[in-house]
C-alpha cells in the first residue's frame, strides 16, 4: 500500500500542485467518459502529452484518497487484495514510465506520434481502473462510506477514451495522404510545417524550425538503434518533406554551404559541368551511384532498394563477394550518404557556374540549354532553389527575358522562373525586387506563345492560400499593372486560363480600388458591382467618381444591370447629396434599354426620382439627373410603359405633366434641366394623346414652350420645336403670332434647314402645316425669307416623315386663291417632285401629292393661253398648234400647271383604283 501511495505522490509532485476540477477534464456522453487532449499545455512547455499527464494525475489524486481510506480501516489481507495492490502498483509504474518516456521528446515528434501516445495513455488508464476495481471489490465494507465516489472513479478509468483535437487530426491526415501519394513538393512542405509549428507552439522561424528538425532527426537515429525500421522509414519521409520547406532552411547556412562548395570547384575546368563519382559511391548491383546507401552485416554497402530486391528474390549472399549472410539486417550508412550528397552538391555548383556563362551569352540555343539544366537542378534537390539564386541565375533569367526574340525560348525562361519561385518565398522576393513583373506582364499579350506561361508564373506569385501574397500583388499592381492583359485572357475561350486570370484580378482589386476602375474600363464589371453592392461607403464613392464618366455601350449597361447594380444605386440615391448625384448619374447611363428600365421600375425607382425631381431643397443638379432618367425611361417609344411604382401601378400622369411644365416657367433654369423636361413631355404626351389636352389647355403648355424656341442652347430649341409640333396638332393658336415676332421666324427657318437632325426637321416643317392657312402674313414671310425653298428642299432630301409633313406644309402655298404663291411653288420645281411622290411615295405622300396637284390644276384654265391666230396667220400663214383637250388652249406644266402635260392623270387613276384610306392623310 505504501509503495503505491509513494509512486502516486511522486507523480503528483512532478506535475501540478493543485487538483483540477474533474468537470474540466472530461465530457460525459452515451454512457462513456471521453477525454479530449488539447494541443497545448502552459504548465508543461506546450508538450503534447502535457494534458495527458495532467489528466492521469487527476485520477491519481482520487486514487490516493481511496487508498488512504483503506489504510484507515482494517485492510483485508486476502490474496485477492494483495494481488490487486500489486497490479495497481505495476500500472502506476507504467503510467510513470509512459510520462517519463515522452516528456523530453521533441514537439514535432510528439505530434507525429500522438495517435500512438493517446492509445498508450488510454490503455494504462483503463488498466489502473481495472486494478482499482479489483481492490475495491475485496474491501467493500471499508469503502462503504465513499462507495459512490469509488464507483465513479473506477468506472471512468475503465471506460476512459482519449482523443486528439481536430486540428491535430487534420494535420496528420494531410501528412498521411501526401506521403502516400509521394508528392513531396515545396508548396505543401511550406504549408504543413507552418500548421505543425503552430499546433505545437513553435515560432515559424528558420532557427526554431531547424532545432525541431534536428530533434526529429535524433528521434530517427534512436529508432534506428532500436531497429524499429517502420518508424525509421516514416520519420525519414517526414524529415525529407519538412526539410523542403523554406522555413526549414536558414538562408545564411544555405549560402555558406554553397560558397564552401564553390571554393572546392574553383580548381576544376570552368567548362566542366561534373566530376566523376568515387568508386565507393557505386552500387555493386545497379552500377549507379547509390541512393539511400545501407550496409550489410559484413560492412558492404548497397542502395537500399536494390539490396532489398536482392534479398526479396530469396538470395542470402553478398551480391559482390558471394559470401553467405546469416544476418540479413540493413543499417543506414549515414557517412557514405553524406559523402555522396557532398559529391552531388559539388556537381550542382559546377552546373550553376556553367549555366551562368550560357545565360550571359544571350545565344538562344545556349539559353535554352541552360534553362533545361536549371530545371533539372531544381527537380534533383530543393536546396538548388536557393543555390541558383545565390549563383545569380534567377536575376539573369529575369534580365534576359525582354531581350529574347525567340518566343519558344522566352516561354522556356518563364517556365524555369516558375520552377524557381514555386513554394519559395525568397525567390519570389528576389523576382519582385528586381522588377520581374515589368518583364513578365508584357508576355501576357493575347495569343502569344509565352502568354500562358507568363500567366502561370504571375499566378504562382500573386495567388496563395496562405495569404502571404498581398505584398507581391501590390508590387504587381505598382510595377506593371496587368489588368488589361488579364481581362483579355478572362474573356478568352480557355477555361483554365480564364479561371486563373480571374483569381489574379480578384487579388489585384482587393489590394487597390484603382484596379476595379481599370477593369471596368476594360469592360469587366464584376469587381465594380461587388464594391457598390457590399463595399464600404468611402470605397463606393471613390470608385463611382471614376466610373461615372465612362462611356458605356448598350450591351455593357445590360451586363451591369444583370450583375445587380441598379438596387444598390437606388439605395445610394436616398443617402447624402454627393451619393445622390453620383448614383443618379450612373442610373442615367443604365436607363437606356428596356431590360434595365424594367428592373429600375420594379425596384421602385420611378417614384423615388419623381419625388426628388419635385423636391425644392436639392440643388439643381439633382432634379436635372432625375429628369434625365425620366427622359430615358420614356424614350424609344416606351412612353409611359415604365412610369409605374413597385407594384406596377401607373403613376398619376396628369400630375407628372403639370410638374414637368412647372419647370418651364423658370426661363433661367439651365439647359441640363430644360432639355430633359421638354423631351420627357414629348415622349409621354406622344404616347398618351389625352395628356396633350392637360398640357395645352390646363397648364398653358403652348406659351411655355414657345418661349424656348429661340433658346441660346440649340438642343433646347430643337426639343422645344418637337414638343410644339406635337402640341400644335391640337392647339395651334398663338404659334403664328409668336413666329412673326422679330428674328424668330429666321430662327425657325434655320430649323427647317437643319439637315443633320431629321426629327427636328420633321417637327419644324410640320408646324406650318398645323397652323391656320388664314395666317397669310405668315405665308408671305415664309416666302420672303426663303422658307418655301427650305420646305421644297425637304421634299427632295428629308426622311419619309419629314417629306410627308413638308407636303402638308405646302398646302398653304398652293391655295388656288394665291396664284403668285402657286407659281413660286412650281418655279422651285415642286411639280416634278409631286409627280415622283404620286408614283413612288408612301400612301400618305401619294394622297397629299394628288391633293396638291389638284389645288394647282384648279387655276389651269385661267392660265391657259388661248390660240390667237390673227396676226400669226396673216404674217406667217396657218400653223399647226397643239391644243390642250382639257383646257382648250396651249398648256404646260410650268405655266398652266396642266396635269395632262405632267402626265399625272394615269397616276391619279391608279390612285383611285388602289385601296387607299384617306382618313387622317391630310
Amino acid at each position: 500500500m505504501h509503495h503505491v501511495v509513494a509512486l502516486i505522490a511522486e507523480r503528483q509532485g512532478s506535475t501540478c500542485a493543485n487538483r483540477p476540477l474533474s468537470s474540466s477534464l472530461f465530457l460525459r456522453g452515451r454512457g462513456k467518459v471521453v477525454y479530449i487532449l488539447p494541443s497545448s499545455d502552459p504548465t508543461l512547455a506546450v508538450l503534447l502529452v502535457g494534458f495527458t499527464e495532467y489528466e492521469m494525475t487527476a485520477h491519481l489524486f482520487d486514487i490516493v484518497s481511496v487508498l488512504k481510506q483503506l489504510e484507515l480501516g482494517e485492510l483485508n489481507e486476502s490474496p485477492i487484495t494483495r494481488k490487486a495492490l500489486e497490479n495497481l502498483e505495476t500500472d502506476v509504474k507504467k503510467a510513470n514510465t509512459l510520462v517519463e518516456k515522452y516528456k523530453n521528446r521533441g514537439r514535432f515528434y510528439l505530434l507525429i506520434k500522438c495517435r500512438h501516445i493517446v492509445k498508450e495513455v488510454q490503455d494504462v488508464t483503463r488498466d489502473i481502473g481495472k486494478s482499482l476495481n479489483s481492490l475495491c471489490l475485496a474491501n467493500t465494507e471499508i469503502l462503504s462510506g465513499i462507495s459512490d465516489e469509488v464507483t465513479r472513479l473506477q468506472n471512468e478509468m475503465q471506460r476512459a477514451e482519449f482523443a486528439m483535437c481536430q486540428s491535430q487530426i487534420r494535420i496528420l491526415d494531410k501528412l498521411d495522404q501526401r506521403l502516400a501519394s509521394q508528392k513531396l513538393d515545396n508548396s505543401f512542405a511550406n504549408d504543413i510545417i507552418v500548421d505543425i509549428a503552430r499546433a505545437v507552439g513553435v515560432t515559424v522561424e528558420p532557427s526554431e524550425i531547424r532545432k525541431e528538425l534536428d530533434s526529429f532527426k535524433r528521434e530517427k537515429e534512436e529508432a534506428e538503434n532500436r531497429k524499429e525500421q517502420a518508424e525509421v522509414y516514416l520519420l525519414e519521409q517526414i524529415i525529407e518533406l519538412l526539410s523542403r520547406a523554406d522555413a526549414a532552411q536558414d538562408y545564411e547556412h544555405v549560402k555558406g554551404q554553397y560558397m564552401q562548395r564553390l571554393r572546392v570547384i574553383e580548381g576544376h575546368n570552368p567548362k566542366s559541368e561534373s566530376m566523376p563519382p568515387f568508386k565507393a559511391f557505386i552500387c555493386g548491383i545497379t552500377n549507379n551511384v547509390m541512393v539511400d546507401p545501407v550496409s550489410l552485416s559484413n560492412g558492404t554497402a548497397y542502395s537500399r532498394v536494390a539490396i532489398e530486391a536482392w534479398f526479396g528474390s530469396g538470395e542470402k549472399t553478398d551480391p559482390i563477394t558471394g559470401e553467405p549472410l546469416e544476418n540479413l539486417s540493413l543499417r543506414s550508412n549515414i557517412q557514405l550518404r553524406q559523402s555522396i550528397q557532398e559529391w552531388k552538391e559539388l556537381n550542382y555548383c559546377m552546373i550553376i557556374r556553367s549555366c551562368k556563362s550560357k545565360l550571359m551569352s544571350r545565344n538562344d540555343s545556349s539559353v535554352e540549354d541552360a534553362v533545361y539544366q536549371i530545371r533539372d537542378l531544381i527537380k534533383e534537390s530543393s536546396i538548388n532553389k536557393d543555390w541558383i539564386s545565390i549563383g545569380g541565375l534567377t536575376v539573369l533569367l529575369i534580365d534576359i527575358l525582354p531581350n529574347l526574340h525567340n518566343q519558344q525560348v522566352k516561354t522556356e525562361v518563364l517556365v524555369t522562373l516558375k520552377y524557381a519561385v514555386e513554394g519559395h518565398a525568397r525567390n519570389k522576393d528576389l523576382l519582385v525586387e528586381n522588377k520581374g513583373f515589368c518583364h513578365i506582364v508584357p508576355c501576357l499579350v493575347h495569343e502569344s506563345t509565352p502568354s500562358k506561361d507568363a500567366l502561370e508564373l504571375i499566378y504562382e506569385i500573386a495567388v496563395e492560400e496562405s495569404g502571404q501574397n498581398v505584398d507581391y500583388t501590390r508590387k504587381l499592381s505598382q510595377q506593371c499593372n496587368p489588368v488589361s492583359f488579364l481581362v483579355t485572357i478572362l474573356k478568352g475561350t480557355e477555361a483554365e486560363l480564364s479561371e486563373k486570370a480571374h483569381k489574379i484580378l480578384k487579388e489585384l482589386v482587393d489590394i487597390d480600388d484603382e484596379n476595379a476602375v481599370i477593369s471596368t474600363k476594360e469592360e469587366w464589371y464584376e469587381p465594380f458591382v461587388d464594391c457598390i453592392v457590399q463595399g464600404p461607403k468611402a470605397t463606393k464613392m471613390a470608385i463611382l467618381r471614376r466610373i461615372v464618366h465612362l462611356e458605356l455601350e448598350e450591351h455593357n449597361t445590360k451586363v451591369l444591370c444583370e450583375l445587380g447594380l441598379i438596387p444598390p444605386l437606388l439605395e445610394m440615391a436616398s443617402a447624402d447629396l454627393e451619393a445622390k448625384e453620383l448614383s443618379l448619374s450612373m442610373l442615367v447611363k443604365l436607363s437606356t434599354v428596356s431590360e434595365n428600365k424594367h428592373v429600375f421600375s420594379a425596384a421602385g425607382g420611378v417614384p423615388l426620382i419623381v419625388d426628388m425631381m419635385c423636391s425644392t431643397p436639392f440643388p439643381v443638379v439633382i432634379p436635372a439627373k432625375c429628369l434625365e432618367i425620366l427622359e430615358k425611361l420614356s424614350s424609344n417609344g416606351d412612353g409611359i410603359t415604365f412610369l409605374v411604382d413597385v407594384n406596377e401601378t401607373q403613376l398619376n400622369l396628369e400630375s407628372l405633366v403639370e410638374n414637368l411644365l412647372a419647370f418651364l416657367q423658370n426661363s433661367l433654369l439651365p439647359c441640363t434641366v430644360l432639355r430633359p423636361v421638354l423631351r420627357s413631355l414629348f415622349n409621354i404626351c406622344e404616347f398618351e394623346s389625352g395628356l396633350v389636352k392637360t398640357a395645352v389647355l390646363t397648364a398653358g403648355g403652348i406659351s411655355l414652350v414657345l418661349n424656348l424656341l429661340d433658346h441660346a442652347d440649340s438642343e433646347t430649341g430643337e426639343a422645344a420645336i418637337n414638343l410644339l409640333f406635337l402640341f400644335s396638332n391640337h392647339e395651334p393658336l398663338g404659334v403664328a403670332e409668336f413666329l412673326l415676332k422679330p428674328r424668330r421666324l429666321e430662327a425657325f427657318i434655320g430649323l427647317l434647314e437643319n439637315t443633320n437632325k431629321s426629327d427636328v426637321q420633321k417637327a419644324a416643317v410640320g408646324l406650318p402645316a398645323n397652323l391656320p392657312k388664314s395666317e397669310v402674313i405668315l405665308t408671305s414671310k415664309l416666302i420672303e425669307l426663303e422658307g418655301l425653298k427650305a420646305i421644297i428642299e425637304i421634299l427632295e432630301s428629308g426622311n419619309t416623315e419629314a417629306k410627308e409633313n413638308a407636303l402638308s406644309a405646302l398646302f398653304r402655298f398652293t391655295d388656288p386663291t394665291n396664284i403668285e404663291a402657286q407659281k413660286m411653288v412650281v418655279e422651285l420645281g415642286a411639280y416634278n417632285l409631286l409627280m415622283d411622290f404620286l408614283k413612288n411615295g408612301s400612301v400618305t405622300a401619294k394622297a397629299r401629292a394628288a391633293a396638291l396637284i389638284g389645288d394647282l390644276s384648279m387655276r389651269s384654265s385661267e392660265l391657259t393661253m388661248t390660240s390667237s391666230t390673227g396676226h400669226w396667220c396673216s404674217c406667217f400663214g396657218r400653223a399647226r398648234v397643239n391644243i390642250c383637250p382639257a383646257h382648250g388652249g396651249i398648256c404646260s406644266v410650268k405655266n398652266t400647271f396642266c396635269l395632262l402635260k405632267a402626265k399625272a392623270l394615269p397616276e391619279l387613276v391608279k390612285l383611285l383604283h388602289g385601296d387607299i384610306c384617306t382618313h387622317n392623310l391630310f
